[in-house]
C-alpha cells in the first residue's frame, strides 16, 4: 500500500466528462450525456467502495433541491466534537459542507429516481468549525453524523483521515463538483480515475473536471468504448 493512503481512504474520482473535460453545464442534458449518465452511473453500482463524496452544490442538486430548514427554534450546540451516532453502518453519501447549508429530510438519502446506487446511502456531513450552532442540533436531531475538518475551511486530509479512522472507510468515490475534486487533486488525495466521456464539446462557461487543478501524472490502465462514450481508467 502506498504510505500515504494508508491513513485515509483509497479514492477514485468518478465522473462524466465532454470531449474537453468539462464536468457541469447546459451540455449534459444532450442526449449523448444522457447515455454516458446511464454508463456512469452503472459503474458506480458496481464499484466496491464504502461510499461516494460530492460538495454541497451537487448534493443540493441531485439531493436535497435547495431545502433547508427553519433553525429558529433549535438550540445551538456550542462544542464543536464530532457527532456519530450508535451504529452507524452502511453505504455513505458523505457530504462536503463547509459551513452547514444543507438540508436534509432524513439521515438517508431520498433519490428521486430510486437508483440503488444511491437511494438509502446513509448521510454524513462533513464541516469547518465555522457552522451555525442550531444546524448541529438539528442534523443530531434527524441523527446524521457529523466531522468537523478544519475552522473556517475544510482541510482535505483531515476530513479523509476521520473518515477512515471513525467511520472506518477504506474505498471512496469521489463525485463532484469541480471545486471539490480540484481541492482532493491539489492535497494529492486523488489515487484513481474512472471518467466517462460523451461525445459532446461543452459550452464556454461549464466547469472542468478540477478546478485550481496541480499538475500530476496518471496512467491509462483500462479503455473502452461503449455507444460512442469513452470509459477511461487511470491509477495515479
Amino acid at each position: 500500500m502506498n504510505v500515504k493512503t494508508q491513513n485515509r481512504p483509497h479514492i477514485i474520482c468518478h465522473m462524466v466528462t465532454s470531449l474537453d473535460g468539462k464536468v457541469t453545464g447546459d451540455f449534459l442534458s444532450c442526449p449523448e450525456c444522457v447515455r454516458a449518465s446511464e454508463i456512469y452511473y452503472r459503474i458506480h453500482r458496481a464499484q466496491a467502495a464504502d461510499g461516494f463524496i460530492c460538495g454541497r452544490v451537487t448534493m443540493e442538486g441531485s439531493f436535497t433541491g435547495g431545502y433547508y430548514p427553519n433553525l429558529s427554534g433549535y438550540t445551538p450546540v456550542e462544542e464543536r466534537n464530532d457527532y456519530i451516532p450508535e451504529g452507524l453502518s452502511g453505504f455513505f453519501a458523505i457530504a462536503f459542507d463547509t459551513h452547514g447549508k444543507l438540508g436534509w429530510q432524513s439521515s438517508r438519502i431520498v433519490d428521486p429516481d430510486g437508483d440503488p446506487g444511491y437511494d438509502g446511502a446513509r448521510i454524513i456531513e462533513v464541516l469547518s468549525e465555522d457552522v451555525d450552532g442550531r444546524y448541529l442540533r438539528y442534523l443530531r436531531e434527524k441523527e446524521i453524523p457529523y466531522l468537523f475538518a478544519g475552522k473556517d475551511s475544510i482541510d482535505v486530509m483531515l476530513a479523509l483521515g476521520k473518515l477512515k479512522s471513525i467511520i472506518g472507510c477504506g474505498r471512496l468515490l469521489l463525485e463532484g463538483g469541480s471545486v471539490l475534486n480540484g481541492a482532493f487533486e491539489r492535497a494529492g488525495a486523488v489515487d484513481e480515475l474512472s471518467l466517462v466521456v460523451a461525445p459532446v464539446i461543452a459550452q464556454k462557461d461549464a466547469k472542468p473536471l478540477f478546478m485550481d487543478a496541480d499538475i500530476a501524472s496518471f496512467t491509462l490502465v483500462k479503455e473502452e468504448c461503449e455507444n460512442g462514450n469513452l470509459i477511461l481508467h487511470y491509477r495515479r
